[in-house]
């Protein structure tokens, strides 16, 4: 119970009379605060039991009667004057000022100290407080308690009951999963409206309108990675600071909730990685009813595809299930935990598998990588995997895209089978000397010599690509001949360099294979 003028009124001890301001007896108190200034207003927040002697009050009743209007306007509770000082009575133009403005005005004794007053007021503040608290604990612990038997139904009625408001719970997609209280229709109705203008205007939704209707409080429910829906509580005024705690030990109650499904989810997932990993490593014969439990049967034919640079695992995993569902697939993490394989049946798999590649792309904001395998027996979805594991690393050397295992030409598919080490092997017999003397000098010795072979030897083509002119690349091409100690003009010299070339460009990514 909060300390009103007319409680500290009734504390015997304190022997205080009310002199004036009688409409104003059931003003609450919230601090005592004693203060001999011509204008305290400037010190004054609103609330207090303002204490005063009248030392330095002014003698004309006009100034009394602004000395009690700055005391009203600072929203001050009312005014205790001292009889026992300077003033054996409270001045009469200042009860009138209080009658007029309505503010309670105290005589105090000249045997009652401020301090008194003073101590009054704040044990009985601190009281209160203490009440408060025990009332909020016992209100989250009934809520706790019929949580746990009732789920969030008993949880609405009971928080409705102890708030006296309308009370109503929604999912994401607003959904109404449990109201209490009067006109909950209305307050679904509201909240519907209100989370239209929040969508509008890309404003958060956890907010506190007031309007002619009343107070709403509208909050999002947490979850791991998102919300999980809105707690909505209708009143006539807005919650007080005991109410506030209520609903936000609702709002982890009904957290708790909702997670619950989301740990179902996470459960299925993890068996899912498990089937998908058994499946693509050989290791062990999966049980049928797994595999028809995921939507797919012992004699399907699949499609492997892997997705690398695509950021941290767990985002990744959401934003690729997200695009896939509602379709049975298998998932799991390859290459050392660098990149995920899907497995999907193979009837319209390339055109579902670029949807989602684009849909991965745009909801990771990453520029991912993605290979596909060619269509296999589902029991040897390992092969699928090996070929999409080649084309992904075609994809890493050619600009972050999507490439089909049949896109591969002769010399990336044999290329991209082979691991880091025969590769490196590779580039740097035929261009280790060049990149050295780029390293040093700055001439573009193998930007040079790609060129010059991409355009099978046509100077004027390689030169107009390379923005020199076509001596400056005769030149080039002089010194890597002096460098490699081989004939340009030999087609099997050619031929060496362009592998040495793609498995330079192989090697850019400098990733781990799986």
């Amino acid at each position: 119970m909060a300390m009103t003028v007319r409680r500290l009124i009734g504390v015997n001890d304190l022997a205080l009379s009310l002199v004036a301001g009688r409409e104003g007896i059931d003003r609450v108190i919230t601090w005592a605060h004693a203060i001999e200034l011509t204008d305290p207003s400037p010190w004054l927040s609103g609330g207090e039991l303002v204490m005063t002697t009248g030392l330095h009050l002014p003698e004309s009743a006009a100034e009394q009667r602004d000395y009690v209007r700055r005391i009203v306007e600072s929203g001050s509770a009312a005014l205790a004057f001292d009889t026992g000082v300077r003033f054996h009575k409270v001045p009469d133009a200042v009860c009138a000022a209080a009658d007029e403005y309505g503010i309670p005005v105290l005589a105090v004794s000249p045997s009652t100290p401020f301090i008194a007053i003073s101590r009054a007021v704040i044990d009985e503040i601190t009281a209160d407080q203490v009440r408060l608290v025990q009332k909020v604990v016992q209100g989250q612990e009934n809520l706790a308690r019929v949580t746990m038997r009732g789920g969030i139904p008993a949880l609405v009625d009971t928080l409705a009951s102890a708030l006296d408001c309308a009370v109503c719970v929604m999912d994401r997609s607003r959904v109404v999963l449990a109201e209490a209280g009067v006109d909950t229709a209305g307050l679904v109705e509201r909240v519907q409206e209100q989370l239209d203008k929040d969508q509008k205007r890309r404003r958060g939704v956890s907010r506190v309108v007031v309007d002619d209707r009343g107070s709403l409080t509208i909050q999002q429910i947490p979850g791991a990675d998102e919300k999980q829906g809105y707690l909505a509580v209708s009143s006539v005024d807005p919650l007080d600071a005991g109410e506030r705690l209520l609903v936000g030990h609702a709002l982890a109650l009904l957290s708790i909730e909702l997670a619950k499904p989301a740990r179902v989810i996470d459960a299925e997932q993890r068996l899912r990685t498990g089937v998908t990993q058994a499946l693509l490593d050989n290791t062990l014969e999966v049980d049928p009813a797994l595999l028809r439990y995921f939507g797919f049967a012992p004699d399907d034919s699949v499609v492997v595809a892997v997705f690398t640079d695509v950021g941290p695992a767990l985002p990744a995993e959401h934003q690729l299930a997200a695009a896939l569902d509602p379709q049975p697939y298998l998932m799991a993490g390859v290459r050392n935990g660098e990149g995920l394989a899907v497995v999907l049946h193979a009837d319209g798999a390339g055109a579902e598998l670029d949807r989602v590649y684009n849909r991965a792309r745009t909801g990771l904001r990453r520029a991912i990588n993605g290979g596909l395998g060619e269509p296999a027996p589902i029991a040897n979805a390992g092969l699928s995997l090996q070929q999409a594991l080649s084309a992904v690393r075609v994809a890493e050397a050619n600009g972050h895209r999507l490439v089909g295992f049949d896109e591969l030409g002769t010399f990336s598919l044999l290329l991209s089978t082979q691991p880091d080490t025969v590769l490196r092997s590779i580039a740097n017999r035929w261009l280790g000397a060049l990149q050295d003397y780029d390293a040093e000098t700055g001439a573009k010795l193998v930007e040079s010599l790609e060129s010059f072979l991409h355009h099978n030897g046509h100077w004027e083509a390689a030169a107009a690509e390379l923005g020199v002119h076509r001596h400056t690349l005769r030149g080039r091409m002089v010194r890597v001949a002096e460098l490699t100690g081989r004939d340009l003009d030999s087609a099997h010299t050619r031929s060496e360099m362009w592998i040495a070339l793609k498995a330079r460009e192989l090697l850019a990514q400098d990733l781990p294979k799986r």
